[in-house]
């Protein structure tokens, strides 16, 4: 069953997860949902019939949809290149979404951040998705740790989460901790979110988080 708060963002319930990308980031999550119990739905701009052998490796939870039929999951992760993000999003209602910004402004080939005037990467994206709540998470480990096991070394591999809205952002962490990481909330986006940027302080950083 599906509830919200009063600003009609969901807040309970979650059992679905839309992807919208199908590169090396959506997979690892994507197999990390499925086994965790998710309902996974993972789109491109691919007809959903291309990515059946895909989806088919990921898990038996995991099926292919069109960006829209993603984009109707409970939450939803965003996880195409950086310049794709607009055109990912465009022509779907966002209103009361939870989207998970897993994107990096990186400018190639010379591999360094881009210029956004001051802004960070996830308030240029957030402009793209109106009426969501979009919180940064599963930006800061290079896709073949973030597939790796979360369990580690005595430990859990630590996600980084920032969002501006608090019940949302409290969400996403519900959502990295089911899937067995830890989940550090960094604070707003202008604040520790900037931490998690590419050429942030965290990027690449591999944390164990060990309980004591």
């Amino acid at each position: 069953m599906e509830n919200h708060n009063t600003t009609g963002t969901k807040v309970s319930g979650q059992n679905s997860i839309g992807i919208l990308g199908a590169g090396h980031i959506a997979q690892a999550v994507a197999r990390h949902a499925a086994k965790a119990g998710y309902e996974v739905t993972i789109s491109s701009r691919r007809a959903p019939a291309e990515l059946t052998g895909l989806a088919s490796s990921l898990g038996e939870r995991v099926k292919t949809g069109t960006l829209a039929e993603a984009a109707a999951s409970d939450l939803v992760l965003i996880a195409v290149p950086f310049d794709q993000v607009q055109a990912a999003a465009r022509g779907i209602d966002w209103a009361g979404r939870i989207v998970i910004d897993t994107t990096n402004a990186i400018v190639f080939p010379q591999f360094k951040p881009a210029d956004l005037g001051g802004r960070t990467s996830s308030k240029v994206n957030a402009e793209f998705f109106p009426g969501a709540s979009l919180i940064k998470a599963f930006n800061t480990l290079p896709a073949a740790i973030l597939a790796s096991d979360p369990e580690s070394d005595g430990g859990r591999r630590v996600i980084f989460v920032a969002g501006d809205e608090e019940v949302p952002k409290k969400q996403v962490i519900n959502f990295a901790k089911k899937l067995g990481f830890s989940a550090l909330d960094l604070g707003k986006i202008d604040e520790g979110g900037r931490l998690q940027e590419f050429g942030g302080s965290l990027i690449s950083k591999n944390l164990i988080r060990l309980d004591l």
